[in-house]
């Protein structure tokens, strides 16, 4: 079949590039400097920091284990327009190479919080510092350094090579494709971590609150969740993106595994449920008035109307009867040597 033949409307495939990656490890230390450096740079600013990822490769996984910053701006009228200074990257990649041989060149990241224009860019001056040999792309993370996300702070990206046609001709095009990610640590970072997260814990806060406050961090990620998946999918209905197969039988998936709530076994047991809940509640919260109202009952038996201990008034009433005895005595006195002068004279 020539190129003149081929539809218009066929899909797009993505052509990965040698050495798939597969998943994406990231350490503690690498989120500590894309954070303190973002504070040192840009903080209160619109404007993002970009800096290189160390580590290894290993069977399509790549374990980030360290970074550095990069000297980094772009002009944000014109988004072609960026500065990266490469001297400054050649020279401190020489200087980790000797403090450590094993780490590599596996990627850089970015504090986003989205793709840019030029991070392709970017990407294919990364690419030039990697190991002779090498058949791994470096990898872009993105780092989200906003203290109210809930969610995992990591979003990795690969390039892959997109085959598209347009008036009889394939073009290709490189592109970022998602990547999945995790958290991983070393022994002495989760020791170091645990640290950190002791002197940040709250004591006061108990643990119902905790697991209240968990649960509701994780209800507002779904919605988010669900949020991005209802605008991908209007955006696919009016035309604006790309329908992606994949993306849509894991949709499909999600909806299937979804339990029907309209049996009257499901209602009603959601009922019973609900139920013997609010009534552990209820009992819970009349419990509290109760023992609210007996304290308030036993304050103001000890201490009166006026908020002072009932021992110290009665103290105070018996040395005021004390006084009262004490002082008419002195004053007939007083009226004696009066009446007494007064005769005298």
């Amino acid at each position: 079949m020539s190129s003149m033949q081929i539809d218009e409307d066929e899909p797009v495939v993505e052509t990965p590039l040698l050495g798939n990656i597969d998943e994406v490890i990231m350490h503690p230390l690498v989120l500590l400097s894309a954070a303190d450096h973002y504070h040192r740079v840009a903080r209160g600013t619109r404007k993002r920091v970009v800096g290189v990822l160390l580590g290894s490769v290993s069977k399509g996984k790549v374990d980030c284990t360290n970074s550095f910053a990069v000297p980094f701006e772009e002009d944000s009228k014109n988004a072609s327009v960026f500065y990266l200074d490469h001297n400054y990257l050649e020279n401190m990649l020489a200087m980790f190479r000797k403090v450590s041989a094993k780490e590599r060149v596996v990627g850089f990241y970015s504090t986003g919080p989205q793709i840019r224009q030029n991070d392709l860019r970017i990407h294919e001056i990364v690419k030039r510092f990697l190991p002779p040999k090498t058949i791994t792309p470096p990898v872009f993370c993105i780092i989200d350094i906003r203290p109210d996300r809930q969610s995992l702070p990591t979003t990795a990206y690969k390039v892959v090579e997109e085959v598209s046609t347009k008036d009889g001709q394939r073009q290709v095009k490189l592109s970022f494709a998602h990547v999945p990610s995790v958290m991983g640590a070393i022994e002495a970072e989760e020791v170091g971590v645990e640290h950190l997260l002791r002197d940040i814990n709250d004591p006061t806060v108990s643990t119902v609150a905790s697991l209240i406050k968990g649960k509701i961090a994780g209800l507002a990620t779904l919605t988010e969740k669900l949020v991005e998946c209802k605008d991908y999918l209007e955006a696919c209905v009016r035309g604006e993106q790309k329908v992606n197969p994949e993306i849509v039988a894991n949709l499909q998936t999600i909806l299937n595994l979804l339990p029907n709530l309209n049996t009257e076994e499901m209602v009603r047991s959601i009922l019973i449920k609900t139920n013997d809940m609010h009534l552990a509640i209820y009992l819970s919260a009349l419990i509290r008035s109760v023992i609210a109202l007996h304290d308030l009952i036993n304050n103001r038996i000890r201490y009166g109307e006026n908020g002072m201990d009932m021992e110290e008034e009665k103290k105070e009433d018996v040395a005021d009867k004390k006084e009262g005895k004490d002082t008419p005595a002195s004053d007939k006195a007083g009226d004696d040597k009066t009446t007494k002068k007064s005769e005298k004279n």
